[in-house]
């Protein structure tokens, strides 16, 4: 009879995978009620690691731990709004004053793990930029 093998089986590689969870771990599937379970976080505050789309720029600032300074000339990417700097690929910043041609001091961190739709270039989030 393949039934009850076939569930003994399914039962077995269920507690294999329960047993292999760390301790505070959550259910990856819905609750019994159906609906999915919600957590709450507390809120990290703001962001360092993304660009901020109200910013206007301004002048350059240090960089802080881990930021890196940029000068050089910006390129056109491949990609429509893509501006390269090296072979950094910029993100965020203000686009009034990137522009391809445009000589420039920027202030920022690599994410080289950031997606993007570029294809070519390092993310590099622009936290500061002025002309140089």
């Amino acid at each position: 009879m393949k039934t009850p093998r076939t569930v003994l089986v399914a039962l077995l590689a269920a507690a294999a995978l329960t047993a292999c969870a760390e301790p505070g771990d959550e259910p990856a599937g819905p609750s019994p009620t159906g609906a999915a379970t919600v957590t709450s976080q507390s809120d990290p505050g703001p962001s360092t690691s993304r660009p901020d789309p109200t910013w206007k720029g301004g002048p350059s600032t240090p960089p802080g731990v881990g930021g890196t300074t940029l000068n050089g000339t910006i390129r056109a990417g491949v990609e429509p709004n893509c501006l390269l700097l090296d072979d950094h690929l910029l993100v965020g910043g203000p686009r009034d004053l990137l522009k391809p041609g445009a000589t420039v001091q920027v202030t920022g961190r690599p994410e080289p793990g950031m997606m993007t739709t570029c294809q070519q270039g390092t993310p590099f989030v622009v936290e500061s930029a002025r002309r140089a």
